[in-house]
């Protein structure tokens, strides 16, 4: 297949993959909702550099490999879900932004670290149990036992491209003065809501067959 039309396959699949709802659409959600564009982008970033832990093991036939053993899957969905576990819990346990004692002041949030937010995002990427089966299906389509490692990469990097910016523009629109106002009073409780389909998601992480 040339490179060109591999590209072009893959843009549109990965599209739609990204767009399908999902923890990484939850997440990039929450944090943009409850702490703003920086925080979404980064959280962004490391989704897309999560990617990069999938697109490596296929690239070497690990992602068959995975998804064709059983242990391997049920390991890999244990820590996903205990992962959407914990990122629910937190989400449950969010707190109003405004103080009681001046219902109009805002209360200031503790700064958010850049890498334990990029960190986030790449964990919840990493560890989606549907990944290597996604993946197997995805390179199977473009790639061929004698294609170039370069070509490889060129077609990993475009993947991470497509996701940093499909959820960059997610956290963009987000943030985008009017929407962020409209939502940020009751930013705790959309934390809570999204909170409550994080935990949704790990018990169909943990209860489906993949």
């Amino acid at each position: 297949m040339e490179m060109l039309h591999g590209l072009i396959v893959i843009t549109f699949v990965h599209l739609l993959a990204a767009a399908s709802p999902g923890p990484d659409f939850v997440l990039v959600t929450q944090q943009t909702l409850n702490h703003g564009k920086r925080i979404g982008l980064l959280c962004s970033l490391g989704i897309a550099l999560g990617l990069s832990i999938h697109i490596v093991y296929s690239a070497f036939g690990l992602a068959a490999v995975i998804a064709n053993s059983a242990e391997a899957l049920w390991a890999i969905k244990l820590l996903g879900g205990a992962y959407l576990f914990y990122l629910g819990v937190k989400g449950l346990r969010s707190r109003p932004a405004f103080t009681e004692a001046s219902p109009g002041a805002v209360a200031v949030l503790p700064p958010r670290s850049a890498l334990r937010t990029v960190g986030m995002g790449f964990l919840c990427n990493a560890l989606n149990p549907k990944a290597p089966i996604y993946f197997v299906s995805l390179f199977t389509i473009v790639l061929s036992p004698s294609m170039p490692l370069y070509q490889i990469a060129i077609y990993g990097a475009w993947i991470m491209l497509i996701q940093l910016g499909w959820f960059s523009a997610v956290a963009l629109l987000l943030s985008t003065p009017p929407i962020h106002r409209a939502f940020k009073r009751f930013s705790h409780w959309i934390d809570r809501v999204l909170g409550v389909a994080m935990i949704a998601l790990g018990i169909k992480v943990l209860t489906t067959r993949v």
